[in-house]
C-alpha cells in the first residue's frame, strides 16, 4: 500500500512537470517593478513580457497577421481586410476575381477592452501610460502567451507570433506607431507596422481634385484630435502630392461615441433612468458643453432614457447627460458644423474622415444627421448650414486603404501564405486581472475611471489577462451588432470560439 502511494505521488509529480512545459505560471508580481516596458520585453528573460527576438521567425509567410485596437472597433478594419477583393489571387495584380484577397491568410485580433478608451489618456496627461499599453498590445501579438479564460491563474504558450502588425486604432496610430517602430528597431526586428492614419489620408485626398477647394472634417477620439495626427498628415501629403486647392481641416473629438458603442459605463448604461455622478460625456456644464440654444438642431432622442435629465421636461433640465451612441453622434456633428459656421469659412465640407474604428458602426446615423443639417432651416426660413456643406458628403473609412497597404506590403515582400486558411483566425480581448492584488476593479469587473487613468507608466505588472472572445466578456447587444454589421468577421469569431483548442470547453452560454 505504501509503495502504491509512493508510485502515485511520483506519477503525479511527473504529470505536473510535463504540464508546466506547456502551461507556465504567471509572472505576476505583488511587488511592482519600476522599469521601461521596451527594455523589459527585449532584455528581461524572467519577465512575463520577454520576447526572444534573436529567434523570432522573421520572414515566415505561414504566420498570421496581427491586428489590434483599443476595443472592438478595430473589427471594422478587419472587416475591410477580410472582405477585400481588388486583386487577382493568381498573381496579386489589380482586378478583383470574386475571391477575397486574404482568404489564405489567418489573423490574430486583439481588443484591449479593459484599458479603453485610448482617447482619454492624453486628456489625463497619461500618454506615457498609453504608449505602454500600445507596446503591450504589440507584445501580445508577437508573443506566444494568452489565458484560456479570466479565472486562469496560469497562461498558455502555444499562440503563434505574427508576420505583420496592423494598428487598427487611430489613437494608437497617432501616439504609438513611431513608438512601436522605435521599439522594433531596438529589438533588431524587421516586422512591418501599418497604421490607419496614413491610409485614411491617402483615401481622403483621392476623393478630392488636385485644384479643388474643400473642407475635410475629422471625427475622431479626443486623443486623436489632440495629437493632430490627421490634420498634420493630410497637409503634409497635400504638399507632397501636389494639391494646389485650399484644403481646410476641421476636427471634432467625438467623446462618448466609441465608449457608448463598446458600452463603457462612464458614458452609457441602458439600465439608467436618471443622471449619475460618474458620467464623463458632454453636459450642460464642464469642458464639453451641450448648448441649450442648439436643442432644435441637436434633435436628441429622449425616448427610453437615451438622454438622462433631472426633470420630466427636457427644457427644464439642470442636469443633462447623453446615454445613447446615436445621440453622441448628433451632438458631435452639430458641434463640428457650428465650429465651421463660426469660423466664417467660404469653403464647403465635402468629406469626413471617420477617425475612430468604432465610427463605421454608426455610418447610417452619421449620414442621417448630415442630411438633417443640410436641410435645417433657421427661424428666418433660410438654410443654416447649406453654404457650408456639400449635398452628399463622403464618409472616409480608413480601413479600406489599410487593407490595400497590407496587400501591397505582402506582395512586395513575397509574404503571402499559399497554404493557409482564413478560418483559422483568432480573436482575443483583454479583461481586468482579478489575480493582481494591485488592481482596483469595480462590481462590473472593470477598472474604475480614476484608477484606469490614474495608473503610472514604468510599473511593470499584468494589469490585464488576454483571453479569447466569448459571451463572458462581450455583451449580447454587441454580439448582435457584430452579427448584423460585420457578418463575415462574426462567422470567423464563431469558428474560433467553437472549434479551436485554445479555449476551455466553455458552457453554451459562453460561446459566441
Amino acid at each position: 500500500m505504501r509503495q502504491l502511494k509512493l508510485s502515485f505521488l511520483l506519477l503525479t509529480l511527473l504529470i505536473i512537470s510535463c504540464k508546466k512545459e506547456q502551461k507556465k505560471e504567471s509572472a505576476l508580481n505583488t511587488v511592482i517593478e519600476k522599469k521601461d516596458i521596451v527594455s523589459t520585453i527585449i532584455e528581461d528573460k524572467d519577465s512575463f513580457y520577454y520576447i526572444d527576438f534573436k529567434n523570432y521567425p522573421n520572414g515566415n509567410n505561414s504566420l498570421p497577421i496581427g491586428v489590434f485596437d483599443s476595443g472592438t472597433g478595430g473589427l471594422t478594419v478587419l472587416k475591410a481586410i477580410v472582405n477585400y477583393d481588388e486583386n487577382n489571387n493568381e498573381n496579386h495584380e489589380n482586378g478583383g476575381d470574386g475571391i477575397i484577397d486574404f482568404f489564405k491568410e489567418s489573423f490574430i485580433y486583439l481588443g484591449d477592452q479593459a484599458n479603453m478608451p485610448y482617447g482619454n489618456y492624453s486628456k489625463e496627461n497619461k500618454v506615457d501610460l498609453l504608449n505602454e499599453h500600445i507596446i503591450k498590445d504589440a507584445q501580445f501579438l508577437m508573443s506566444n502567451k494568452y489565458y484560456s479564460d479570466a479565472t486562469d491563474t496560469s497562461f498558455n504558450s502555444d499562440k503563434q507570433p505574427v508576420k505583420a502588425l496592423v494598428i487598427a486604432c487611430n489613437t494608437a496610430t497617432a501616439y504609438g506607431k513611431e513608438y512601436i517602430e522605435d521599439f522594433l528597431k531596438k529589438a533588431n526586428s524587421s516586422l512591418k507596422v501599418i497604421g490607419v492614419i496614413d491610409a485614411g489620408v491617402r483615401g481622403t485626398l483621392a476623393s478630392i481634385e488636385k485644384d479643388e477647394d474643400a473642407i475635410v472634417g475629422v471625427l475622431a477620439t479626443a486623443g486623436t484630435v489632440a495629437s493632430k495626427g490627421y490634420s498634420t498628415t493630410l497637409l503634409k501629403f497635400k504638399d507632397e502630392l501636389g494639391y494646389t486647392g485650399n484644403i481646410e481641416v476641421f476636427s471634432q473629438g467625438g467623446v462618448g461615441i466609441a465608449e457608448a458603442v463598446d458600452e463603457d459605463p462612464n458614458y452609457f448604461d441602458k439600465n439608467l433612468k436618471k443622471p449619475r455622478d460618474d458620467y464623463k460625456g458632454p453636459s450642460l456644464k464642464g469642458d464639453i458643453k451641450i448648448d441649450k440654444t442648439l436643442f432644435d438642431i441637436y434633435n436628441f432622442d429622449f425616448d427610453s432614457s437615451k438622454m438622462l435629465c433631472d426633470s420630466e421636461k427636457s427644457d427644464d433640465c439642470s442636469i443633462l447627460q447623453i446615454n445613447d451612441a446615436k445621440n453622441y453622434v448628433r451632438y458631435h456633428l452639430v458641434t463640428l458644423v457650428e465650429q465651421m459656421r463660426e469660423s466664417r469659412t467660404t469653403n464647403k465640407l465635402k468629406s469626413i474622415i471617420l477617425g475612430c474604428t468604432h465610427y463605421p458602426y454608426m455610418t447610417e446615423e452619421i449620414d442621417k444627421v448630415l442630411k438633417e443639417l443640410y436641410n435645417y432651416k433657421g427661424k428666418d426660413g433660410s438654410y443654416l448650414y447649406r453654404d457650408l456643406m456639400a449635398k452628399n458628403i463622403k464618409l472616409i473609412d480608413p480601413a479600406v486603404d489599410t487593407a490595400k497597404e497590407l496587400h501591397d506590403y505582402l506582395k512586395q515582400e513575397e509574404l503571402f501564405n499559399h497554404e493557409g486558411d482564413i478560418k483559422k483566425s483568432e480573436f482575443y480581448i483583454s479583461v481586468a486581472n482579478k489575480d493582481n492584488p494591485n488592481n482596483v476593479i469595480d462590481d462590473l469587473g472593470r477598472f474604475p475611471y480614476n484608477y484606469k487613468y490614474g495608473r503610472n507608466a514604468h510599473e511593470i505588472q499584468e494589469y490585464v489577462k488576454i483571453v479569447p472572445f466569448s459571451r463572458d466578456n462581450i455583451s449580447y447587444d454587441i454580439l448582435t451588432r457584430f452579427q448584423q454589421q460585420i457578418p463575415y468577421v462574426y462567422q470567423l469569431m464563431q469558428n474560433f470560439n467553437q472549434k479551436n483548442d485554445k479555449t476551455k470547453q466553455l458552457k453554451d452560454k459562453s460561446k459566441i
